[in-house]
């Protein structure tokens, strides 16, 4: 398998020792259901390539972040309700988020968030944030398809090098935390391409493609020089012409430095990269590191040409032994306020806030009423989700819940209407597209009669 992992505050390992030619093109055997990437590409090649580069950035934050104490505060509610935090005022009038998001409110106009996700099936793990299906419903064979699966196999490939649908998931004791979901009945080929992984002693390794250090891949005189020599020699040789297309194509993802690059944070301006603050590479636990700076590797992602960019991000399972959840939240919420208001002022700065449409949520929220260890147990009755570019309308709020933020009174919102709302910023309509099933019935994308949420349009 493809692995590009992400070091210590993006430094990378040291050099690995010299590999032959053999050896490299041996690479292009990427493993997803013993295909190897050739054969993966084969079979994406069958999708419909569309012209768009538009893209979504997928946050999840694993274990049910608390709506109450972070964008759904209630401070008139009973003290056992309303928790430690005090809301404050944002740029837009009306709008109040908690006090440990100050950058955040500060640019509330460039955000929508939905306080009125009522439909979150109570599990723990992240299947609805990356599907907008329950595990109860029935599925069709082969299961169904991740949000990026299907984007892959409708759009296809944006441009050489790049992957559409990629993973930046961290794999967690909790496993259902770290799970990007496969592509479901639309076939390996679009399954994500994980870019990262944990060593046994739970730490991010360095980037690696199969042995290989990012440090080996930049060294255009041992590695990338020779490629090129060699690809030069058999174009004039005529020994390319035999080569199976999709092997070309798979050459070209494992040769070009697009994702290299994108993933180099050392290309980066230094005070970009010191706007998202600093990767804490401890696991929480059994969810993930805090690699604030993924969010930015996420950014450079689609700027390269991804279509869909998923990653998780720290641990937000509070309500235990351990009565964390308020200590928990001074030392996350600042974290998640810099990286996220990092990321969507990189999109407005660099023009791409039409483009990338940016989504962050968790699997449900937190029992309005606070436990005997000062924390809140799980609650799916209702959760939230906040919104940045893509073209959205922004500024505002969507929805919202009773006076102790128990149920939904107003708009109620379901994850399937996210999804249709991020299929149609990525120029997908979900009334009329379809994928074929094993059995070769048409699929739908999300249920019958769901729509994008009209709020945001």
């Amino acid at each position: 398998m493809l692995n590009l992992l992400g070091g210590l505050n993006g430094r990378q390992e040291p050099d690995w020792a010299p590999m032959s030619r053999r050896s490299f093109l041996k690479i292009g055997g990427m493993a997803a259901g013993g295909l190897s990437l050739s054969s993966l590409l084969s079979l994406e090649a069958r999708a419909k390539t569309g012209s768009s580069n538009k893209s979504v950035i997928n946050i999840f934050l694993p274990g049910g972040p608390s709506h109450l104490d972070s964008f759904d505060l209630k401070p008139n509610a009973p003290i056992e309700v309303r928790g430690e935090f005090k809301p404050i005022n944002t740029n837009v009038p009306g709008i109040q988020i908690c006090e440990l998001f100050p950058k955040m409110a500060k640019m509330m106009d460039k955000f929508a968030i939905i306080r009125s996700i009522f439909d979150s099936e109570g599990h723990h793990d992240g299947y609805q944030c990356m599907t907008g299906r329950t595990h109860k419903e029935m599925k069709p064979a082969g299961g169904w398809p991740t949000f990026g699966a299907f984007v892959s196999k409708l759009q296809g490939q944006c441009g050489l090098g790049v992957p559409p649908n990629l993973s930046l998931m961290y794999p967690s004791s909790t496993r259902t935390w770290g799970d990007p979901y496969g592509a479901g009945y639309v076939g390996p080929a679009h399954a994500p391409m994980t870019l990262v992984d944990r060593d046994p002693l739970q730490k991010p390794q360095g980037m690696t493609l199969k042995g290989i250090s990012l440090e080996r891949l930049r060294d255009r005189t041992s590695l990338l020089k020779s490629m090129d020599t060699f690809r030069r020699d058999s174009d004039q040789s005529g020994a390319m012409d035999g080569v199976d297309r999709y092997g070309q194509q798979a050459m070209d993802i494992l040769t070009t430095s697009k994702l290299v690059e994108a993933l180099d944070l050392s290309k980066e301006d230094p005070k970009v990269l010191e706007r998202y603050g600093s990767n804490d590479v401890t696991y929480q636990r059994d969810g993930a590191p805090r690699m604030v700076r993924n969010f930015l590797v996420a950014r450079r992602l689609v700027e390269a040409g991804a279509r869909v960019v998923s990653m998780n991000y720290s641990r937000w399972d509070w309500h235990g032994g351990d009565g964390m959840n308020f200590p928990s939240s001074r030392v996350e919420f600042p974290m998640l306020d810099q990286a996220l208001t990092a990321l969507v002022t990189d999109l407005h700065e660099r023009g791409l806030d039409k483009d990338v449409t940016v989504v962050m949520w968790g699997e449900f929220g937190r029992t309005p009423k606070i436990n005997n260890m000062n924390s809140r147990d799980h609650w799916p009755a209702a959760t939230f989700a906040v919104l940045a570019g893509g073209g959205l309308k922004t500024g505002q709020v969507i929805g919202a819940t009773d006076k102790i933020g128990g149920h939904v009174t107003e708009r109620p919102v379901m994850f399937q209407e996210v999804f249709a709302t991020l299929y149609h910023r990525l120029g997908i309509d979900v009334r009329t597209a379809t994928v074929d099933d094993p059995q070769g019935r048409p699929q739908y994308l999300v249920d019958s009669g769901v729509e994008p949420l009209r709020e945001l349009l």
